[in-house]
């Protein structure tokens, strides 16, 4: 009898995910973010790789797929597990939301959009639902009040018609017209009103994508292209997944190499400028580290998670106070990346994780980069 095979049916399960994390554009559709070759942010090779106990023990303890830890020009670490390699595209699941926020940044810079613009004064497609009355920055901010349960466990509901929807499961033929913009539609109900608690909520960035579109004028994927993929001087092309209209799965489903990613790290640790050119604004940076509410996070859906830390979020990024400012974004299955500021310091991090939530190991990933930040002069 022939084994199973990575599919769309078992593609974020083991032992399927340590290859499909990898090829995701061979079971999706996806859409080319292109960089520019001719442009190539050059990184220099640490002479001494670094050297901490750490290191051994993450390898040992998390089911590591990549692993590339980079200080001002040089990639001082790099380590490659479960037969990944540098030019893996690797999907960054929820680290997707963070590289959205980046974009919003730009966006805001340009005056395409503004962030207390209301969501539906651009897609007036949602005009009736839970979204009337919420901004730009409730959707960045994830304080929209919309009456969606983010679990990665559930058999039904609306979380399964969101699958279906991006084209992430398969789909019954009854539901097979389904796309993203007609989910998001669906989502007609809020608890109370927006701009309250953190509520952790994927559509929401999926939206923000639409809008980003309908203000441009272009596609999602082109701007991360433009925005920050070519000025990043990334060395290979990323990829987002799409659904079945050509629809932009924002929230989750971009792939990039981890040295790309790195890159991007690097560009926010140097108040994101990269060799001379300010990719993102220093006034996003500031917004960033010191306007998030952190009442909002403490009564917020993954306090419990992150636990006794002290963190808040912004504009789709996670910041740690405990240490020093710690940016991350973070994604299920084990995707992250850390940028430290004072060290000059990007950690990309990604793995196949079997659980989409973990928190046993999510305690053990943020332990390791504290001690390879305070191992780090």
């Amino acid at each position: 009898m022939e084994l199973d095979k990575p599919s769309l049916k078992n593609w974020r399960s083991q032992p399927f995910s340590a290859w499909a994390f990898r090829h995701v554009r061979e079971i999706i559709p996806t859409a080319e973010i292109r960089n520019d070759p001719a442009k190539i942010w050059d990184l220099k090779f640490a002479k001494v790789p670094l050297q901490c106990e750490a290191l051994a023990r993450v390898r040992n303890e998390i089911g590591l797929d990549a692993l590339v830890i980079a200080r001002e020009n040089s990639i001082i670490y790099e380590y490659y597990g479960n037969g990944a390699d540098a030019d893996d595209q690797h999907i960054l699941f929820s680290v997707s939301k963070s590289l959205l926020g980046l974009i919003a940044d730009c966006l805001i810079s340009d005056k395409i959009i503004r962030k207390d613009d209301k969501i539906t004064d651009h897609l007036h497609e949602l005009r009736g639902t839970a979204y009337d009355e919420a901004t730009i920055s409730h959707a960045l901010d994830m304080r929209i009040d919309v009456v969606f349960d983010e679990d990665y466990t559930a058999t039904q509901g609306p979380i399964i018609d969101y699958r279906y929807a991006a084209n992430w499961n398969p789909t019954p033929e009854s539901m097979q017209n389904l796309n993203l913009k007609q989910f998001f539609k669906s989502l007609a109900t809020k608890n109370g009103s927006h701009g309250g608690n953190f509520h952790y909520i994927s559509p929401n960035t999926d939206i923000l994508a639409w809008l980003f579109e309908r203000a441009s004028g272009r596609r999602y994927n082109e701007l991360l292209s433009d925005y920050l993929w070519k000025p990043l001087g990334c060395e290979r092309s990323a990829y987002i997944t799409v659904d079945r209209s050509g629809g932009m799965r924002a929230a989750g489903g971009i792939c990039a190499t981890p040295r790309d990613l790195a890159r991007v790290g690097l560009m926010l640790a140097n108040n994101g400028n990269k060799e001379g050119q300010q990719i993102i604004s220093k006034a996003w940076l500031q917004d960033v580290y010191g306007s998030g509410d952190k009442d909002a996070w403490d009564k917020g859906t993954f306090k419990e998670f992150f636990g006794p830390r002290s963190m808040h979020y912004k504009s789709k990024w996670y910041i740690c106070h405990d240490q020093g400012k710690l940016l991350h974004g973070f994604g299920i299955h084990g995707q992250y990346l850390f940028v430290d500021p004072a060290k000059k310091m990007s950690i990309a991090l990604l793995s196949s994780e079997a659980n989409a939530l973990d928190e046993n190991s999510n305690n053990k990933i943020l332990k390791f980069v504290d001690d390879i930040r305070s191992s780090l002069v």
